[in-house]
């Protein structure tokens, strides 16, 4: 369970992060398309931050993953520059690949190839009247 605290730097660094990679640093992906970023999670004692990248547009995503975590020093110094005036120490970033789109589009392609057949019709109930209390006892 994350802390208010772990929760509000890992939503800084979300977008903080966003922003370095798409205008600070775009000579790193070669005119390509920057990288997104899926989910940060941060550290209680604030040192570190595990970087989800979602690497499905622009190419092969484990070179893209390994020339992000070559750059990772200048990454975190860009970024340091950006908040410098909001925290105290900039966190270690380690990045890694987040592939839950692509799951997602596999488990949907598998999912439309099943041929569920339709469930069967069921005969309406004359006797359940929405308005009618229902018998709890013999008699009644």
């Amino acid at each position: 369970m994350e802390s208010k605290r772990q929760q509000k730097m890992a939503s800084l660094l979300q977008q903080e992060l966003a922003a370095v990679l798409q205008r600070d640093l775009p000579h790193l992906f070669g005119g390509g398309l920057a990288p997104g970023i899926s989910t940060v999670k941060v550290t209680p004692d604030l040192g570190q931050a595990r970087v989800y990248l979602s690497l499905l547009l622009g190419g092969d995503a484990e070179a893209r993953l390994e020339l992000i975590r070559e750059n990772a020093k200048a990454i975190r110094q860009a970024l340091g520059k950006r908040i410098r005036q909001t925290v105290r120490v900039v966190p270690e970033l380690i990045f890694f690949h987040d592939d839950s789109a692509a799951y997602a589009a596999h488990m949907d392609q598998v999912l439309s190839t099943l041929d569920i057949p339709p469930a069967p019709q069921e005969e309406p109930d004359d006797t359940a009247d929405p308005l009618r209390r229902p018998r709890l006892f013999k008699g009644e």
